[in-house]
This record gives structure tokens, sequence and C-alpha cells, in this order.
């Protein structure tokens, strides 16, 4: 193994902030790009789902038809 122990490993000879800090940063971006669309994909199923509502469940006094009955 390259480092003697995990602290070495860590460490990087004074480097580590910045290999981690770089590591940390992309493993962020990475699952944002996964969760974004994701959390899009479900709001437009939501938004769909709504739109394709029968008419007698819709509140009638809403001109766009959108709102529902409480």
């Amino acid at each position: 193994m390259y480092f003697d122990s995990l602290t070495a490993l860590l460490n990087m000879d004074g480097h580590g902030a910045y290999v981690w800090g770089a590591y940390a940063i992309s493993m962020f971006v990475i699952a944002v790009c996964i969760v974004q669309p994701l959390l899009r994909y479900r709001a437009e199923l939501k938004r769909l789902a709504a739109s394709r509502q029968p008419a007698h469940q819709l509140h009638p006094g809403d001109p766009d038809g959108l709102r529902e009955r409480n």
C-alpha cells in the first residue's frame, strides 16, 4: 500500500484537504445531477395527474379548472 496508515492517507503529505475537498465537491455535484431530474420527474407526474382529473372533481369557480374541491 502507498500510505503507511489511515492518517497518512487522509493527510496526503499536506495535500489531503485539497484532494478530499475536491472529492467531496465532485460527489455533491454528481448527487445533484442524479436527484434533481428525479424530483422534476415526480413533479411533472403530479402535474400531469392533476390535469387529467375528471371535470366533476375540479373546482367550479376556477377558470382554469386546476384546483381540487375540498
